[in-house]
């Protein structure tokens, strides 16, 4: 039974006794306390809504965060099997570029500092070469002042 069938019970006992609520001080106290006790029924019942509506509303926030750190988090994981062997710079915020090394073929990985020398020695056969931008340029590369 809800506080507000309670209540309801109450009011409909202190109706059975035939109290008279306007010249009998315990009827008009019973009456009064009856008024008060549906208020605080009705008012109880109100939080009760709100909080269930607010659960709902915080399981679905809930998910949602769950989804955003599972996106943002698990990235970690993806990148130690990806695309290339160590550390991966295709998902990092600094710009680097990718060279071939004209002698033995390696993929280098360069960053703006390599590309602002001119120059960049193979780590795999150690021959120092010049970077050619005009490569970069047409494979989606920045442009070079």
């Amino acid at each position: 039974m809800t506080i507000s069938e309670k209540v309801a019970y109450l009011k409909g006992l202190a109706e059975g006794l035939n109290l008279d609520t306007e010249k009998s001080k315990e009827g008009k106290l019973i009456s009064v306390m009856i008024g008060i006790l549906e208020e605080v029924g009705l008012t109880l019942e109100d939080l009760e809504d709100s909080t269930a509506a607010m659960g709902e509303e915080l399981d679905a926030i809930s998910d949602d965060l769950a989804d955003v750190e599972e996106i943002v988090f698990d990235d970690d994981d993806e990148e130690e099997g990806c695309c290339h062997r160590g550390h991966c710079h295709c998902h990092d915020d600094d710009d680097f570029f990718e060279v071939e090394c004209p002698t033995c073929g390696a993929e280098i990985d360069i960053d703006e500092s390599i590309l602002e020398a001119g120059t960049v020695e193979c780590p795999s056969c150690g021959d120092t070469f010049a970077i050619d931008l005009c490569d970069e340029e047409e494979d989606g590369g920045e442009e070079q002042e």
